[in-house]
Formats: C-alpha cells, sequence, structure tokens
C-alpha cells in the first residue's frame, strides 16, 4: 500500500468519482482543496498531522487573502478526506474535527438587472452551436439552474406539454422546476438540430461541436464570450444566471418558499441572501423616486 500524501489523495478522488459517482465537478474541486492543503502541511506522514497544524494552515490562508467562505470549504474538504482515510486507510483521529474557519462579510451574488438579462439573451442563431448556446443560457435563467445540473440533463428530462424539467440536484436529490416559453422554443429548436452531430450512444441534451456531452467547462466558456460579444462588462458565469433568476422572481412576486423550491436550497437560510438582494433594488428605488428620502441640494 502506497501511504504516500499524493497516492492517498489520489485515492480519495477516485473514490468520489468512480465510488460515490458525484457530480464531475465535486471531485475536482475535492482535488485542488486537498493539493492546497498538502502543499502547506509539507509533511510526509498524513497520519502524524494534528489539529494545531490544520489550524496554521488555516491562519496562513486566511492571512493571503482567502474568505472565509472558501476556507470552510476547503475545511470540509480536507474533513471529509481524513474521514476517508479513517474508514479505508486505519488512521486513527481527523484533526479537522472541531475547527472552524475565521468569518468573513457575507458577499451579496451578483445579479444582471432585467434589461441586462434580456440583452445576453437576444442574439441570433444562424448555426447549430449558436441554437445550443441559446438553450442553454434561456434555460439557466428561466429556471435557475445550476452549471452541473445543466450540464448533466438529457432530452428525457424534458416534458414539453407541462413545460417543466426534471433537475438532479445536489445529494441525488430530483426537484421538477417550470421552464419559460422562450426556453422552451430555444430548446425545441436545438433538438431538432441536435441529431446531426450527436455520436451514437451520447444521451445528454447538450453537446460539443464533436458529438460528445458538453463539458462544464466548455458552458462557462461561451457565456463569459457571448456576455462580452453583448456588451456586458462583467464576468458573467452561470451562476450569475441562477442568481438572476432568484432575484428577479424574488421581486416579482416577493414568495421565498417557492424560490428556495425552485433553487432545490435545502435551507431557506440559502435562499434568504436574495432578500438582501430584492432590499437593495427597493432602497435604490426609494431613495431616488420618494419625495422626502433624501435632502435635495
Amino acid at each position: 500500500m502506497n501511504n504516500k500524501p499524493e497516492s492517498l489523495a489520489a485515492a480519495f478522488i477516485h473514490h468520489l468519482t468512480y465510488e460515490r459517482r458525484l457530480s464531475p465537478l465535486t471531485p475536482e474541486n475535492y482535488a485542488r482543496d486537498i493539493r492546497v492543503l498538502l502543499k502547506h502541511l509539507n509533511k510526509d506522514n498524513l497520519e502524524q498531522v494534528q489539529s494545531a497544524n490544520i489550524r496554521q494552515v488555516i491562519a496562513q490562508l486566511h492571512g493571503k487573502g482567502l474568505s472565509g467562505r472558501s476556507l470552510s470549504r476547503m475545511l470540509s474538504a480536507w474533513r471529509g478526506f481524513y474521514r476517508y482515510l479513517i474508514r479505508d486507510h486505519q488512521y486513527r483521529h481527523n484533526p479537522c474535527i472541531g475547527l472552524r474557519v475565521p468569518k468573513s462579510p457575507q458577499k451579496l451574488p451578483n445579479a444582471l438587472s432585467p434589461d441586462e438579462a434580456v440583452r445576453l439573451l437576444t442574439f441570433r442563431t444562424d448555426d447549430i452551436l449558436t441554437l445550443r448556446d441559446s438553450a442553454m443560457f434561456e434555460l439557466f435563467y428561466s429556471s435557475g439552474l445550476r452549471l452541473a445540473e445543466l450540464a448533466q440533463l438529457k432530452p428525457a428530462d424534458i416534458n414539453f406539454a407541462e413545460g417543466t424539467i426534471r433537475v438532479l440536484g445536489k445529494g441525488g436529490k430530483t426537484r421538477i422546476v417550470p421552464v419559460g416559453d422562450y426556453a422552451i422554443q430555444a430548446l425545441k429548436a436545438w433538438l431538432e438540430q441536435r441529431p446531426q452531430i450527436i455520436k451514437p450512444d451520447v444521451i445528454a441534451l447538450f453537446l460539443s461541436q464533436h458529438g460528445d456531452a458538453i463539458s462544464a467547462r466548455t458552458i462557462s466558456h461561451r457565456l463569459k464570450n457571448r456576455a462580452r460579444q453583448q456588451g456586458l462588462n462583467q464576468n458573467v458565469h452561470p451562476h450569475v444566471l441562477r442568481h438572476s433568476f432568484a432575484s428577479h422572481l424574488l421581486q416579482s412576486s416577493g414568495d421565498l418558499r417557492a424560490v428556495q423550491e425552485m433553487l432545490g436550497h435545502a435551507s431557506i437560510t440559502s435562499t434568504q441572501v436574495y432578500t438582501h438582494l430584492d432590499f437593495q433594488h427597493l432602497t435604490k428605488i426609494y431613495d431616488t423616486t420618494h419625495p422626502r428620502a433624501k435632502k435635495r441640494s
């Protein structure tokens, strides 16, 4: 048995990928976070690591400017790594148990304005790839999907008659979410052309130009390029469309529970961040329109 830290980390990632069959992005994220740990620990024997060593790594990373949220994610990955080592490699303790990371101010998610969302999604679809992109981006904004959720969709997940889509979310939980008319039309246009490039035995809804299942990285890259082409001066990634979906829906309906359900949040606490976005929106309107909001010079 190879007990070198790098080999143990590789075995853990293999376990996540092929035994637990987690979403493809999850093992990648775990691998990145564990590489950070190994780089800062600089130890040949992970069983000798104590809680004090982990605290020191957290302090070093915090000193380099990493946010509390990033550190919390890393600590969770390290904790899971040690749980695996205890179970499969007879390690005796988990040095990450009971540790906390420094808190950082909550950063509100970026969101496009409704006008910016329309500008992003209004472009010519004059070839098969732009038809695909239109369907992907419309679905992101229409239904508030996560990147991994969209990448693993299949045509059978769409119910055109009911205007819904079945989504496999975090923790293997399935939810049904509505799909708007613009997304429905874009999906139908894409599905008409999809057979031209699909490879045998490929079941993914969205394909690369070579007919394979499209990667999450390619989706992000296409969206970022499209935003730049549409004249949006901000970093537009898939989560921005998810945030925009949630904040626009909440501004219109005020129904926090419904937004929670559509986003697939296990806790309403995760959804409540959008109430802050909504409050910012209302405050801005108040400050610019109410005659007694501010002193006029």
